[in-house]
């Protein structure tokens, strides 16, 4: 196992890897349970629902379609490529398959347009295009992205958390998010989560082994005490003090049986006739550019915190992280679960110790396992496992030392890069204004011969990507 993984080679433990692939499922095991909703709910053209069953009795087969394939894509990415990184449903992803999509179209279509860019996006890395694309960046951009993603993971835990929150679109301001549901911290649950962030530091800063897997056991189990003698509920509209995805409850059974009914339920080519040749490319082009980027940024940001990236600011094994990743999306669409992508709560794993592709086969299992034990996950609260995305979050700020501030020509884009992750909620969105922005800087200083030919493609690309609508009603 030392010899297959390089764990010794690359500075970790059986133990340390164990422990880091564990803490990855906590903080993602929320997928579980948020991708039948964002999935489940939502009609298709006809007003069919995934499934072929309508809501709530298609939700547990979705949630075990999920679990099933995040389960098999991590094992892969970990035994194929031998790196500390996860997959599972892409949130944003699901959310466009099923509210822009998904509404144009047949749910089978739906998810043949998913399996249809994930082999595009395969044929694009066994050319090379892919890996080639990830090399024209320049390193200092690759930095900008690892701390972008970071502020990014740190601001979904502070959400995720009910700790900053958005303030309603009825609000007579201006201000898009704000401390806690009416400017100030309000209800228990928010306050386990600041208990579990304050053990979860108080541990790190010791030096404590398994400091984030120890603090979210602590805090899940104070949840559910909290839970069973308050009775808050889960958290909505009506309810801004409740929890946020899960009840911490004690399960009423621990095992369940699980309906694979949303397996196989696509197909490819249907949706051409449905909205036309123009509007499905354009529909796979926006799932592709999203997915293309997300996962260059991840595995970037990921193999920085581990310290496993090159002097040129790669990871070990580039082509074969991006081949699994490649299929991974596939394999969702297929699955009809939607694309699966790789997931930089990764970075969790790697902040307790993983450095390998064993992490991810722990991480799999685990995955596997809830769709049998998927009462138990249930029970972690969002507000014991997230406290870890705002540790790694400071984690990967480190690294923004690593960029010259004083050379305007890179420090304006890895700033763009940077502060538009988190202020748009979204990877891609940084990424493509951080591009566009080198790009343009180099033209107005006269050095475009220091652009990369591939970044000039990638820039017509972005300008593609973020014109996409007013694109589509002129063309359609």
């Amino acid at each position: 196992m030392d010899t297959f993984f390089k764990i010794s080679e690359r500075g970790s433990t059986v133990a340390r890897e164990v422990r880091g692939g564990i803490v990855t499922f906590f903080t993602m095991a929320y997928i579980i349970v948020l991708n039948p909703l964002i999935l489940g709910f939502a009609p298709d053209v006809d007003g069919g629902f995934l499934g072929g069953v309508e809501p709530p009795g298609n939700l547990p087969m979705i949630a075990a379609g999920t679990a099933l394939v995040a389960g098999v894509m991590t094992i892969l990415m970990g035994v194929v490529a031998n790196y500390p990184l996860a997959l599972a449903t892409g949130l944003g992803l699901n959310a466009f398959v099923a509210f822009s999509i998904a509404s144009q179209m047949t749910w089978a279509d739906a998810m043949g347009l998913v399996v249809l860019e994930g082999i595009v996006i395969l044929v694009l890395v066994l050319t090379g295009f892919r890996e080639a694309v990830f090399h024209a960046v320049p390193a200092q951009l690759k930095i900008a992205i690892s701390v972008g993603i970071g502020l990014f993971i740190a601001l979904i835990g502070f959400v995720d958390a009910g700790f900053v929150r958005r303030i309603p679109d009825a609000a007579n301001t201006t201000v898009p998010v704000q401390l806690g549901p009416a400017g100030q911290l309000q209800g228990w649950p928010v306050l386990v989560f600041c208990v579990g962030l304050a053990l979860m530091v108080a541990l790190w800063v010791r030096r404590v082994k398994g400091a984030i897997l120890i603090s979210i056991i602590a805090t899940t189990v104070l949840a559910v005490v909290v839970e069973a003698i308050g009775k808050f509920g889960a958290g909505g509209a009506k309810n801004p003090t409740g929890w946020g995805l899960t009840v911490p409850s004690p399960p009423g059974t621990v095992f369940d049986v699980p309906d694979f009914g949303t397996l196989g339920q696509f197909d490819l080519f249907d949706s051409f006739a449905s909205v036309g040749v123009v509007a499905a490319v354009l529909l796979v082009f926006t799932l592709l550019l999203a997915d293309f980027f997300d996962t260059m940024g991840t595995m970037t940001a990921i193999g920085a915190e581990a310290g496993l990236l090159d002097e040129e600011g790669a990871p070990p094994n580039t082509r074969r992280i991006l081949v699994v990743d490649s299929i991974a999306a596939a394999a969702g669409g297929a699955a009809g679960v939607s694309s699966n992508t790789s997931y930089i709560e990764s970075a969790s794993g790697v902040g307790e110790g993983a450095r390998t592709g064993l992490a991810s086969v722990v991480t799999g299992v685990c995955f596997l396992l809830s769709i049998f034990l998927a009462p138990l996950v249930a029970v972690i609260p969002s507000e014991a496992a997230v406290p870890a995305l705002v540790l790694v979050g400071f984690l990967m700020m480190q690294q923004v030392k690593g960029i010259a501030w004083d050379d305007v020509e890179i420090a304006i884009p890895a700033f763009l890069t940077i502060v538009l992750m988190p202020f748009t909620y979204s990877i891609t969105a940084g990424i493509g204004a951080g591009f566009l922005a080198y790009v343009l800087i180099k033209v107005v200083k006269g050095k475009t011969r220091q652009v990369h030919p591939l970044l000039w493609v990638i820039a017509v690309l972005f300008v593609a990507y973020f014109a996409i609508n007013p694109l589509t009603s002129l063309l359609t």
